[in-house]
């Protein structure tokens, strides 16, 4: 281990431990109607009476179980079983299968449908318990999920997977993620976060159903996504893959190319591997297409309109560092970790909020923190960032 490498471990660690996750213990239970609060707006303040979405209770559940597998501290596991237990009382449709995708500040819920992406993040969140602990009910409902999205969202005919569903499976009018996605029957958003899933399901259960389905995944990036002119990723399509947008997103190329290597390690494919590596560093070199010179990376970018989005997001700069380290850690890439490490120091200085604690959702270009959107909420959770954290940790763990 180098001084640099060093130096994150231990710095992404103590962020791990003193900034993020005690934000959500201390700020988000939610002691009077279960599970946890909905939102605290970007000015730090709690909206008691905010709506419960799917997908910040699934990620709050993989974080605090990855936190537990990593580091054992009993409150991190205290704090995944409430997210556990919230998960499968109250989100868990048990008539129709699926997940919820809204319920309202008291667990009712309010938004029905079945977004795919929703069921990926809630086997993620399930499979990584199981993975800490050996829980059997969690392992049990991470299958269940997984078999309807094998059922309802895949489509056989011409690959891949179907956005998403009313409350009992049928084909709804607008498939949208949010107001920012086209409404699209196929997108990338979805098909990475369901590719991630199924690699931690498969680290749990190797079912060979599921192997089958985690290699067509791969297949489908590298085949169908993935523009190999460019080696960004197209992000909208119709049901016969095909796709009229013309936008790059930074963040998921960067995002993509680490967790599409992943996912081929995990497969254990070899010929899928040598497939998969020389692309997983042609991705990561495209999306330096959005990288400043302090290490940062923009949003994205819409080459039709030649306008870019240079918003400098949380996320974004989290999935930079764990993408770099990954060039630097497999295919030993010196540069890559200096990109890596630059970025970091971008969070340290601009994105971690030192006195409320957390990350803000994003800075401008000057540094000028956005308090519009939120500091917890419906996108923003503690996966992202304590992920990164949790990456570097686990992958310095060896050396």
């Amino acid at each position: 281990m180098n001084k640099i490498t060093e130096d994150l471990q231990n710095e992404v660690q103590w962020e791990l431990e003193n900034n993020i996750l005690p934000f959500w213990m201390n700020r988000m239970i939610d002691s009077e109607y279960g599970g946890f609060h909905g939102q605290i707006t970007g000015n730090n303040q709690r909206v008691v009476h905010a709506p419960k979405g799917a997908i910040l209770n699934a990620r709050i559940l993989w974080t605090f179980s990855a936190a537990y597998r990593l580091l054992r501290k009993p409150e991190y596991l205290e704090t995944a079983t409430r997210a556990k237990r919230y998960l499968i009382d109250k989100f868990y449709d048990q008539e129709f299968e699926g997940i919820y995708w809204e319920l309202d500040y008291t667990g009712q819920p309010v938004q029905t449908k079945k977004q795919i992406y929703a069921l990926g993040f809630a086997i993620y969140g399930l499979s990584e318990y199981n993975r800490a602990t050996g829980d059997k009910e969690t392992l049990d409902y991470a299958i269940r999920l997984f078999k309807a999205i094998e059922q309802y969202s895949f489509d056989p005919e011409k690959n891949g997977y179907m956005e998403a569903f009313t409350k009992d499976w049928k084909l709804i009018e607008d498939m949208r993620l949010s107001d920012k996605d086209e409404n699209e029957k196929k997108t990338m958003n979805t098909h990475l976060h369901i590719l991630e899933p199924y690699t931690n399901l498969y680290r749990v259960w190797k079912d060979e159903h599921l192997k089958k389905q985690l290699r067509n995944l791969i297949l489908i990036f590298t085949d169908k996504i993935l523009d190999h002119r460019t080696y960004h990723l197209n992000l909208f399509f119709n049901e016969d893959w095909e796709s009229k947008y013309r936008i790059i997103s930074y963040g998921h190329d960067i995002e993509a190319s680490w967790l599409l290597h992943e996912a081929a390690i995990e497969l254990g494919d070899n010929e899928i591997l040598q497939k998969v590596e020389p692309l997983v560093q042609k991705v990561a070199i495209a999306a330096e297409d959005g990288l400043l010179a302090n290490g940062s990376l923009i949003y994205e970018y819409h080459p039709n309109e030649k306008k870019a989005d240079t918003d400098l997001h949380w996320w974004v700069q989290a999935e930079n560092v764990v993408g770099h380290f990954n060039l630097y850690q497999h295919f030993g890439d010196e540069p890559a970790l200096g990109t890596a490490y630059t970025c970091w120091k971008f969070i340290q200085r601009y994105l971690i909020d030192k006195e409320q604690g957390e990350w803000h959702w994003s800075v401008s270009l000057d540094h000028e923190i956005n308090r519009e959107d939120d500091k917890a909420g419906f996108w923003k959770c503690p996966y992202h960032n304590g992920r990164m954290c949790m990456e570097i940790i686990e992958r310095l763990a060896g050396e």
